[in-house]
């Protein structure tokens, strides 16, 4: 008899570069979107009756690991509800594409940007408060206030620059331009983020050793989270606007 699955880890190996990101590329794979409310429900319940040891006879650990990459991509892994799917981390590559696409289409006029500036921020205060931390005391307040605080920033920094250019015949003739939501969203995320992560910055996050087992809070920690979530939210999307 082959040993049981623990569910309460990745499929991959966390320790290895590949491990890891066969693992985000599972979470983030656009298709699971396509699943549904049937397809979902049957995947929690595969994975609710496996954690109890009482799986259907004959199931095998492909249908096991299956049904859990198809419930960790429709279920909020702390609270256990359906997530809103323009929230979920698998609509994050269909929704992103779209937006990038019509940001770097249309930024030749003030109405264009403010209205591609606002659908940016509006998708990224769908994806944080769907993917919220529920053990946070992050409040619908805070949500609104780092929502309005960064569409502020990026229209700002938008409507701005376009005015700069526009100015300039040099800029207005170069390729320039089209680096315009680049700037924006870097601004917005500088804005954005912080807000986002304003009590896990004050409190500190949670550490816990190589088995899981909680130590406590540190500050320190959170704040070597907030800097690689900036690096990284600017370079994903550097990546696909110079793409």
């Amino acid at each position: 008899m082959s040993a049981r699955l623990d569910l309460s880890k990745p499929r991959y190996d966390q320790s290895t570069y590949w491990g890891r990101a066969k693992h985000y590329f599972e979470t983030t794979d656009p298709r699971t979107i396509l699943a549904t409310t049937a397809d979902l429900e049957a995947a929690k319940a595969l994975v609710v009756a496996y954690k109890a040891g009482k799986e259907p006879s004959g199931t095998t650990d492909e249908q096991v690991w299956q049904a859990k990459k198809l419930y960790d991509s429709a279920y909020h892994p702390e609270t256990g509800e359906l997530m809103f799917l323009p929230g979920r981390m698998s609509f994050q590559v269909p929704g992103n594409m779209t937006i990038t696409g019509f940001m770097m289409a249309f930024y030749k006029s003030t109405p264009q940007q403010i209205f591609w500036q606002w659908a940016n921020q509006t998708f990224n205060a769908t994806v944080n408060y769907t993917n919220r931390n529920a053990s946070s005391n992050i409040t619908n307040e805070m949500l609104a206030t780092s929502y309005v605080a960064a569409t502020a920033a990026s229209v700002t920094v938008a409507v701005g620059m376009n005015k700069i250019i526009a100015s300039s015949p040099k800029l207005s003739a170069g390729m320039i331009g089209r680096f315009i939501p680049l700037v924006s969203v870097a601004g917005a995320n500088l804005v954005n983020i912080p807000l986002m992560r304003q009590t896990e910055l004050k409190e500190g996050i949670t550490v816990s050793t190589d088995k899981g087992v909680e130590i406590g809070k540190s500050k320190t920690a959170a704040q070597s989270a907030l800097l690689q979530v900036e690096c990284s939210r600017f370079l994903c999307f550097f990546s696909s606007l110079t793409s």
